[in-house]
């Protein structure tokens, strides 16, 4: 039986990972799965996990208010190194992009500890965009062992960086496995949605509902202030929509969003708190349309068929460019107006939006992983 320890510490990653640890748990005679969190997003981490059934073996509960991404890597690394000489885990599995993905990958380098990374190989080419995202990932890359790509490109990708590609596998993405599992808890249990009439999205009546999510620092400042004009220019254009946006708990987010969109005379938009993963799933499936710059809603909506665009100048997920599921919109005010508009007026009857065909998966990545772990590996140091 080898120990494998699964580190994480945001809420994407945490989605993204309880479908692996779930599957890694239907085989307690092969793996001892172990997961240890740095609560690099405390209160939406512990949401997730709630809703996943899993309980932290460890939680480092590093999470400072206000401290620098300097600082935080400081003290992950720091953290980190001591976890896995107390631990000693066989293998190391991390997701994704985030500081905590990179302490953890380059701990397990020092500590000459195997690193599996999920979700790997996505990039966009530009160290800055997103900002640490890129180069989270691609450092990543270069200390890890088995490389699991979401899709053909993504291990296209580390294969030009000089990866071997015995060791890139295609799994498909496992946000899909995750959503598909939130989407029959939300059928079977409608979750409240806070700060929205009655709390729930019957008060919508039919009208088309335009989701809106917003939190890359590459957008903070001038980004953030032409994005929010041209939801308040929509939202006067057609006034039968409604515009609904869980605002982000930065206050890089949160100003210039109040600032400009916090108003009485905009009445169909709905300013409300961040959402806990089941009602936003829930609203996300309600959606007739989505504005974004998150990664994860660029991979689950094509699931929902929902039509996105994404409010980012470049996107590490080009399959859903080439597959029509989603359009760059950048953060120019009127492109974003005359693209939703269109959308607006056509998302009833559009052919061009794909019916829930999706290109970063199939529900089945998970499973993908555990059986190349179990098939092929056998964790020497």
């Amino acid at each position: 039986m080898k120990k494998i320890s699964v580190i994480f510490g945001t809420r994407p990653e945490a989605i993204k990972l309880a479908p692996v640890i779930l599957e890694l748990k239907k085989y307690p005679e092969s793996f001892d799965c172990k997961v240890c969190v740095t609560a690099q997003h405390r209160q939406m981490l512990d949401q997730v996990l709630e809703i996943f059934e899993i309980e932290p073996d460890v939680d480092l509960n590093l999470m400072v208010k206000d401290q620098t991404l300097t600082e935080f890597t400081a003290k992950a690394i720091s953290a980190i190194d001591k976890y896995l000489k107390d631990e000693k885990p066989d293998m190391v599995i991390v997701q994704g992009d985030t500081t905590t993905v990179f302490c953890a990958a380059l701990t397990a380098f020092y500590n000459k500890i195997p690193v599996a990374h999920v979700e790997a190989g996505l990039r966009t080419g530009n160290i800055y965009a997103p900002w640490p995202e890129e180069i989270n990932r691609v450092l990543t890359s270069k200390l890890t062992t088995i490389h699991f790509s979401p899709t053909k490109q993504s291990r296209i990708n580390l294969i030009k960086e000089g990866i071997n590609l015995t060791d890139t596998h295609i799994t498909g993405n496992t946000v899909i496995d995750a959503l598909l599992i939130a989407i029959e808890k939300v059928k079977n249990n409608p979750p409240e949605i806070p700060d929205l009439p009655d709390n729930n999205l019957d008060s919508f009546n039919g009208n088309q509902i335009v989701l809106i999510t917003g939190h890359r620092r590459e957008n903070f400042g001038i980004g953030f202030d032409s994005i929010c004009n041209a939801i308040a220019k929509l939202a006067e254009k057609f006034p039968e929509v409604h515009f609904i946006y869980p605002v982000h708990l930065n206050p890089n987010v949160q100003d210039p969003v109040n600032r400009i969109l916090n108003n009485k005379k905009y009445n169909n938009i709905h300013l409300i708190k961040p959402l806990a993963y089941l009602p936003f799933v829930a609203l996300m499936n309600r959606a007739d349309i989505i504005l974004t710059d998150s990664g994860g809603v660029q991979e689950e909506a094509p699931s929902l068929g929902k039509p996105v665009l994404v409010m980012r100048e470049v996107t590490e997920r080009p399959e859903g460019l080439l597959s029509g599921t989603i359009k760059l919109v950048g953060t120019d005010e009127e492109k974003i107006i005359t693209e939703t508009s269109k959308l607006i007026m056509n998302v009833k009857n559009s052919n061009d939006i794909p019916n829930k065909y999706n290109p970063y998966g199939d529900g089945k990545a998970s499973d993908r992983i555990v059986k190349i772990l179990l098939e092929h590996y056998h964790f020497d140091n």
